[in-house]
């Protein structure tokens, strides 16, 4: 039977160039890599592409706040992603940015044969303005309660309670996210792309199949309430490509992010020569795959396609949702210590530990799933240590000290192998399907079947029966044939403990297609450990060194009182025990080895204290010598990595700023606030 090769682009959704990559993000990332090193491993073409989404108002105000250009903020950024994403082995075939020529050549090109074909108008809105800062206000710099249901705090853009889309201006008592003042409203003129037009075409690529079950019942619902059009204009000031003759309006970030998957493509297909129009034409019998979190899918399942249909090229074979993560059955939390980069992960444990587990949980479904910690050790310790890495190191130190390291010319139990190897088939379907929770099971069942063969069979009571000797060699080459298929199988998983497994085996990378040929009359290196268990220690220093400081700032836009819900009440006698003290800021250094705090000697009037501030994004420790500001005089001291801190400043902020409070004119150091 001929082979029959698939050629497959896969894209993940475009990490925002605005601040570093946690585990969260990392669901959607481990997803995505192991679909596609699966379907390499298989033989197909599949290639893997994405970008660091470079544009928007929140790029732009963090560049200034910096002190920095825009392009140098986004550089140093994704040189960040770039490395947190290699070091846990996501494979990306190229790794972009939005901010580039490739990029801004599609905006304009598709923009164009949208306006050509009549799918774009203007029109004079009322918008959200921001007196204080004299900026409009994007959607996602605007709060209030929800126009439909009533919840507070929400975005001006939709609802995360009953999943509503509106505009910022249907805000209920409405405020800036950056100022807290109340928005006024102004005019200006906008461009729009009439999405209506295309809601035939949408409903029959969606129930085609192009989509899962659950996101084709949540689009149906945005049917029923009606398709609007979109504001695919911004106002200057704005950070992105201006709109080609509309001088002073910007393309809106979200109509040059998801053409940011194109020009990646198109920079890969530059470098290494691949024709660009087999994968994007309208009629390309290429695949193309999109996988994405919950909370985009309005705009990969709707706007895109839409957009991609209008401006005469191919839509997306399948937009994939996953759901959020949550950590010991909890939203990551900075105080717990649950709100965990990759780079805090990353200098306590390896990778493979997360992606094994993260596989564990992953189905074809838009379920949110959970990182339990207690369980992630037992889970990771239990299969990959005390299951599948056991088998090797259990057969290998009898192939290497009796037999010369030199397998068995012949396998003990063909039977045995051939079940292990039949079980590809179903182990394939469950990769394809995007049930990585089914294929570990599968897995994992074949190595405590291993596991059990080597229990009966017993090499260390054979090897001291000079007449079993030979039964030794077969028993454990046998035992290392089941373990290279099983690391066939978890390639995809657990990529770089592969590549130790090659080198221990002596053997070329290992495939899909050599599955069925059992490795005989073979040299093996000496064996060395490939995996240590997990301790309780590690995990523990990951949270802590996550807790950093409390006064860390959200990981979203956030404005005053908004970034949590108001704590419960306390009476006047509690607050009263609050001791806040006005303090001259003597002296400011950096914290080596913290990415976030400041080291502070303070003056209370004659008294010193030394106080760790997370405030090192915000401000240069040479600029706050000499200022006042406010501080709990009364805190216990806490022990830290880096010394003890004796009190604490206090500071407002949210994703786009920390600010020291600071008392008025005539205020002294020491003084107590009343």
């Amino acid at each position: 039977m001929t082979k029959i090769t698939r050629s497959i682009l896969v894209t993940s959704a475009l990490p925002y160039a605005n601040g570093p990559i946690h585990l969260g993000h990392l669901v959607e990332y481990i997803q995505t890599d192991v679909w596609v090193r699966f379907q390499k491993l298989r033989g197909h073409r599949c290639y893997y592409v994405c970008a660091d989404d470079a544009h928007g108002t929140p790029i732009m105000l963090r560049a200034q706040q910096e002190g920095l250009p825009p392009e140098q903020l986004i550089e140093r950024i994704g040189a960040e992603h770039r490395a947190d994403f290699n070091d846990f082995l996501i494979g990306f075939d190229n790794y972009y940015s939005t901010h580039s020529p490739e990029n801004r050549y599609f905006a304009e090109l598709i923009y164009r044969r949208l306006q050509e074909a009549g799918s774009i108008v203007q029109r004079v809105i009322t918008q959200a303005y921001d007196p204080v800062k004299e900026i409009f206000l994007p959607d996602r710099f605007i709060k209030g309660e929800c126009p439909r249901c009533g919840t507070p705090d929400q975005y001006g853009d939709s609802c995360e309670n009953c999943g509503s889309t509106y505009s910022p201006t249907d805000l209920k008592n409405p405020r800036s996210v950056l100022s807290g003042a109340t928005p006024v409203v102004k005019e200006s003129l906008h461009y729009f792309f009439k999405l209506g037009d295309f809601e035939d075409m949408l409903k029959t690529w969606i129930a085609n199949g192009h989509v899962q079950e659950q996101m084709a019942n949540k689009l149906e619902e945005w049917f029923r309430a009606g398709l609007q059009e979109w504001d695919i204009s911004r106002d200057a000031p704005y950070w992105g490509f201006e709109i080609p003759d509309a001088p002073g309006k910007y393309f809106y970030v979200w109509l040059d992010a998801p053409i940011g998957y194109m020009a990646s493509f198109q920079n890969y297909c530059d470098r290494v020569g691949l024709e660009f129009d087999e994968f994007w034409r309208y009629y390309s019998e290429a695949e193309l795959y999109h996988f994405i979190g919950k909370d985009i899918a309005y705009f990969h399942t709707l706007f895109w396609p839409a957009m991609l249909e209008g401006a005469g090229f191919r839509r997306p074979t399948g937009v994939f949702c996953h759901g959020f993560l949550t950590v010991d059955g909890q939203k990551m939390s900075k105080s717990r210590g649950t709100y965990i980069k990759a780079r805090t992960y990353l200098d306590h444990l390896r990778p493979e530990y997360l992606r094994y587990y993260i596989a564990t949980k992953l189905n074809d479904r838009i379920d949110d799933l959970d990182l339990n910690l207690e369980d992630f050790q037992q889970r990771v310790n239990s299969d990959l240590v005390g299951k599948l890495v056991n088998i090797a190191s259990r057969c290998a130190g009898f192939i290497s000290k009796r037999f010369a390291g030199r397998l068995a010319q012949s396998l003990a139990e063909p039977v045995l192998f051939g079940e292990f190897v039949t079980a590809a088939e179903s182990i394939a379907a469950a990769y394809d399907g995007r049930e990585f929770n089914r294929a570990m099971r599968e897995i994992m069942a074949l190595a405590d079947r291993a596991n059990q063969y080597i229990d009966e069979k017993k090499p260390w009571v054979l090897v001291k029966q000079p007449e079993q000797v030979d039964e030794v060699q077969a028993v454990c080459s046998l035992g290392l044939n089941l373990f290279r298929v099983l690391m066939i199988y978890l390639k995809p998983v657990l990529p770089r403990l592969a590549e130790d497994v090659e080198a221990f085996l002596q053997i070329p990378a290992l495939s899909w297609e050599a599955l069925h040929q059992p490795l005989l009359d073979h040299d093996i290196a000496p064996f060395k450990p490939l995996l240590q268990r997990i301790e309780s220690d590690q995990i523990q220093a990951m949270v802590d060194a996550s807790k950093d400081n409390l006064q860390s700032t959200p990981s979203q836009p956030a404005g005053p009182l908004s970034a949590n819900p108001i704590a419960a009440t306390i009476t006047l006698d509690d607050f009263a025990k609050v001791d806040l003290r006005i303090a001259r800021i003597e002296h400011a250094e950096a914290v080596a080895g913290a990415d976030k705090l400041l080291k502070l000697t303070l003056d209370l009037g004659g008294e010193r204290r030394t106080v760790f501030a997370g405030i090192k994004s915000a401000y240069d420790p040479a600029v706050l010598q000499g200022r006042l500001t406010v501080m709990v005089a009364n805190l216990a001291p806490r022990k830290m990595r880096f010394g003890t801190s004796e009190g604490m400043v206090l500071a407002a902020g949210d994703d786009q700023g920390i600010y020291l409070l600071a008392p008025d004119a005539g205020a002294q150091p020491g003084m107590r606030i009343k």
